[in-house]
């Protein structure tokens, strides 16, 4: 049986990113691949991107890196209210002026999405859709409009992130949408770190979403420690927003 482990939305949460790694390790778990996403929000982005560096992993570009790897002030992200906008201008003003030079060049360099087998299945990873690095594909978007995106790509499995909340939605067409949560920034309500395993023999398909808990206090801290708004400590701890 073929394996993906599949993370992203990692968002400067170095402990989130450890534990994450930690248990990849205990759990020996391979094809791990990771969705963008490494910057923003959090404040450790030169320590993250260190470590994925290190570690090599293949990995996208996600919105916010984009953003940061061009240096500029647009993150790509839709909010909502002028209050969630100017903490998202704040937030990428400030990841901007403290990411490395050389990490800003190395998110700049990322692929758009990676295509990869598993089983007998086609898979395609992106950070947001085959369509844009930053649009939201959500669980209650209709069948039809995921069919058709999948038609475009001519693929059995699409595996996104961007919105940080998981899901598994099974087409009427038998293929699959799976959105692998977030490692550093859930919106789900649950504060812990999360990604995917992905299993195949032929073109059976098992889904595991899997969720470790970390020291979230230290990461809200962190940030609380900081002129980073600190709304987004906040969130680390109720897993929201």
């Amino acid at each position: 049986m073929s394996m993906l482990t599949i993370f992203g939305d990692i968002h400067g949460n170095l402990p989130a990113l450890e534990a994450v790694l930690g248990e990849f390790d205990a759990r020996s778990l391979t094809g791990v691949y990771c969705l963008g996403d490494l910057v923003g929000y959090g404040v450790q982005p030169n320590e993250v991107v260190a470590a994925m560096r290190a570690l090599a992993i293949p990995t996208l570009m996600g919105n916010y890196d984009l953003g940061v790897g061009h240096e500029s002030d647009d993150c790509g992200c839709a909010y909502k209210t002028e209050v969630e906008e100017a903490r998202g201008r704040r937030s990428i003003a400030w990841t901007n002026a403290v990411t490395a030079a050389e990490h800003k060049a190395y998110l700049r360099d990322l692929p758009s999405s990676i295509p990869l087998t598993l089983g007998d299945l086609r898979v395609l990873l992106v950070h947001g859709s085959p369509r844009k690095v930053n649009e939201y594909l959500y669980e209650t978007r209709p069948g039809e409009s995921f069919e058709r995106i999948l038609d475009g790509v001519d693929v059995d499995v699409l595996v996104c992130g961007h919105t940080h909340l998981p899901y598994h939605k099974v087409l009427p067409s038998g293929r699959h949408v799976i959105n692998a949560g977030s490692v550093g920034k859930p919106k789900d309500g649950d504060p812990r770190a999360g990604f995917v395993v992905l299993r195949a023999e032929g073109r059976d398909l098992q889904v595991e979403f899997v969720r470790v808990p970390y020291d979230v206090e230290a990461a809200a801290r962190a940030i609380e420690a900081t002129d980073m708004p600190h709304e987004f400590a906040q969130m680390l701890r109720e897993g929201r927003g």
